[in-house]
Order: structure tokens, then C-alpha cells, then sequence
């Protein structure tokens, strides 16, 4: 059974720039060290991205798969698996709560693989990509 990992941190600007930079999906490989390719195949009446095929490269983890949007403003937006190469399961969120100008940015994610993995070398690659996704965010928004 996969476990949802959680991680906050809190960016220097409004939500709205930090939900700006989340879904300009092709800029991506720009500040995501291990999104080699990202493509949104697929927008909504918003003009915001519902279907988006990503190819990862994070070393020893190499994926191609495509996730599923769902937005709720400049506030939320989730994300569910499609189909992936090496993940059966990808459930995941950034949740925005913007106080005084500065955004509390709260991503989750709950991940479950084809092939087992060991629950601490499991933990500790979730923590990793939860650190970086974060740090990358926040760099990206405040750079």
C-alpha cells in the first residue's frame, strides 16, 4: 500500500505567481532538474493544462508517464496517474494559502510502484523529491 508524503514550505510571493510558475508545464526541464521532457497534451475551457506527459530522468529513477489535473483557482490543483511506465499509482496535490503577500505552499503525494520497493529506501526517495520539488518551486518563483 503506498503512503502519502506531505511537505510544506512558504514562498515570498502571492499565490497567484506560485500557481503561475506550477502550471507552466513546458518550462519545466528549465528548473526541474529531472523533467527532461514535459508536454501538455491536453488543456481545459481555462486554458490550463488537464492532461501532461512527463519523461523523468532522476538518475536511478526514470520514468515516462502522463497525470491528470484538476484545478480549483490560484487555491489548489491535484493530480492523478493516467499511465506510467513504473508507477501503477500517482495521486498528488499543491495546496496555496497565500497570508500578507507570502504563499504557504503544501505539496502531497502518494506514489505506489510496479516493482517493490523497500518502505525506508521508499521514505527516503519520497523525502527527496518532496525537498526538491519544494526548493525548486520556491527558487523558480522568488529567482
Amino acid at each position: 500500500m503506498a503512503d502519502q508524503s506531505t511537505q510544506s514550505i512558504v514562498v515570498e510571493a502571492p499565490a497567484a505567481e506560485v500557481m503561475a510558475v506550477i502550471a507552466d508545464f513546458p518550462a519545466y526541464p528549465q528548473w526541474v532538474a529531472a523533467a527532461k521532457k514535459v508536454e501538455v497534451t491536453r488543456t481545459g475551457d481555462d486554458g490550463r493544462a488537464r492532461q501532461v506527459h512527463f519523461v523523468l530522468d532522476a538518475g536511478a529513477v526514470k520514468d515516462d508517464y502522463v497525470l491528470e489535473y484538476t484545478w480549483d483557482g490560484d487555491r489548489r490543483v491535484s493530480w492523478t496517474l493516467v499511465k506510467g511506465q513504473m508507477q501503477k499509482r500517482q495521486e498528488g496535490s499543491y495546496t496555496l494559502v497565500e497570508t500578507d503577500g507570502r504563499t504557504e505552499v503544501t505539496y502531497s503525494i502518494t506514489v505506489d510502484l510496479f516493482i517493490p520497493m523497500l518502505g525506508l529506501i521508499k521514505r527516503r526517495a519520497e523525502k527527496v523529491i518532496l525537498d526538491t520539488a519544494l526548493k525548486e518551486l520556491k527558487k523558480r518563483v522568488e529567482g
